[in-house]
């Protein structure tokens, strides 16, 4: 049982620091996970629940979403009570890959 009490495991991070250049690009080329790192990184740290995006797909592929966003080190997560909370790594990828992140926020949303 997980620490916080939760019937699920806590997610595993990947640090940016172990993380190629081709898999942080892949995981900002899907418009999904880009739509979750955009809302992410408009709003405060821990205050987005998974459940909390209005993107097109189910939970089980929210959820997947979420996993390659935790492997490419673009995302933690941490359970407060039922809720999944989400924040985006920013400083640690912006210290991986100066500038990357910050070109993905501001090219025009490709539309989902």
């Amino acid at each position: 049982m997980a620490a916080s009490g939760s019937h699920r495991a806590a997610p595993e991070h990947t640090h940016p620091d172990e993380v190629p250049l081709q898999a942080a690009l892949a995981a900002l080329a899907d418009p999904v996970r880009l739509t979750l790192v955009r809302e992410l990184a408009a709003c405060a740290d821990w205050t987005r629940s998974c459940g909390s995006f209005d993107v097109p797909v189910g939970k089980a592929a929210l959820s997947h979403h979420f996993a390659v966003l935790r492997s490419a080190g673009l995302v933690e997560q941490r359970d407060e009570g039922p809720r999944r909370v989400n924040r985006l790594r920013r400083a640690e990828f912006d210290a991986r890959f100066p500038g990357l992140l910050g070109l993905v926020l501001h090219t025009p949303d490709p539309g989902l």
